[in-house]
């Protein structure tokens, strides 16, 4: 079965989006006729169909003003993914406390403040679909990554909370554990003997990999709300992660 998908006149925002997982959804929003505004600090080429803005998530009056720059263009957002993320890695007694605070008003704050934005415009259209991130580590833990797993299991329970307070408005909010997926936050953040432990356990996929659940929980097809979509293991991946 060959799934499509049409974004034609959609408005789909896209935080941390000028890298790994969001720059490749964005492209893929764009290929099916949609447009895609990526919210980040650092900006990448326009293209058909993508804008950038430049925008500190953790700023919340950056990211109303920038919204609100958005509503002022198109008049409508039809989505909300929220993907920028910080993941600095230290062990718990060794934590900075900038670094803490940095994780979490980045991964935590910079989600709560892009909802507060979006979603009263998604209630008025009576419509809209919502997806944060969390990871799998956010119930197992790992060694070194307490602040990044401590913000994305708040984030589960931040949205299956929105979830339930704007179902009746037909508003959507889905959360999505991507499993272990290359990029340069990833590289950054897991060298040496964590590279090789997410290798020969889970795997590591592309961020093309993802787009696919997310285009699906964008779409009307996804008739669901508070839920979570779990990728756990890398089909065929172990053998095809590529060395840079």
């Amino acid at each position: 079965m060959r799934a499509s998908f049409d974004a034609t006149g959609e408005v789909v925002v896209i935080t941390g989006g000028a890298h790994g997982i969001g720059a490749a959804l964005a492209a893929a929003v764009a290929g099916c006729g949609g447009t895609a505004v990526v919210f980040d600090i650092s900006l990448g080429i326009e293209a058909a169909g993508i804008e950038y803005v430049e925008v500190d998530v953790s700023n919340r009056e950056a990211v109303l003003k920038a919204v609100s720059g958005v509503i002022e263009r198109h008049g409508r957002i039809d989505g909300l993914v929220a993907g920028a993320a910080v993941q600095p890695r230290a062990a718990v007694v060794d934590i900075d406390p900038e670094d803490w605070t940095r994780t979490l008003k980045v991964n935590l704050d910079g989600v709560v403040w892009a909802c507060q934005a979006v979603v009263p415009r998604m209630v008025e259209q009576r419509s809209g679909s919502v997806i944060v991130f969390t990871s799998g580590i956010a119930s197992t833990g790992f060694p070194g990554a307490a602040a990044y797993a401590s913000s994305k299991a708040a984030l589960a329970a931040f949205a299956r909370t929105l979830a339930a307070e704007v179902a009746e408005h037909r508003v959507r909010v889905n959360v999505v554990a991507p499993g272990v997926i290359d990029t340069e936050q990833f590289r950054s953040a897991n060298i040496g003997a964590d590279l090789e432990h997410w290798r020969d356990t889970t795997g590591i996929g592309d961020p093309e990999d993802v787009v696919g659940p997310l285009l699906f929980l964008l779409s009307d097809a996804a008739a669901m709300t508070g839920s979570q979509l779990t990728r756990e293991r890398v089909f065929a991946r172990l053998e095809t992660f590529k060395e840079s």
